[in-house]
């Protein structure tokens, strides 16, 4: 087996969450999340977010607005939905639970 595709999948784990809370915070273009994303080494291309942020949109958890801008085409900023808000709630509770949890199994060995 190798680490890699291990690794791999516990980002993708994670990775939905992560877009959740970003969005959180208020409007946030595509390229935003993938740089926050790449800060945090969950690094991530467009055609991992893209897909990603469709289905999210088309769950009910995210809403986008088209903006102008004064130079170029205009950008797509996302945002949570009511539901998006109280679905990434509940998620951080879980995130809190699961990293406790694995921070006592990890520790004690």
């Amino acid at each position: 087996m190798k680490i890699e595709n291990t690794q791999s999948q516990m980002r993708k784990g994670v990775l939905e969450y992560c877009i959740l809370t970003l969005a959180g915070t208020g409007e946030v273009y595509a390229s935003d999340i993938i740089t926050n994303l790449k800060e945090a080494k969950l690094i991530v291309v467009e055609g991992t977010l893209y897909p990603l942020l469709t289905r999210l949109k088309n769950a009910g958890l995210l809403k986008y607005e088209w903006k102008e801008r004064e130079q170029g085409n205009p950008r797509k900023y996302y945002s949570l939905t009511e539901e998006g808000t109280s679905f990434k709630n509940n998620l951080t509770e879980t995130w809190k639970e699961l990293t406790s949890s694995v921070k006592k199994i990890t520790q004690s060995k």
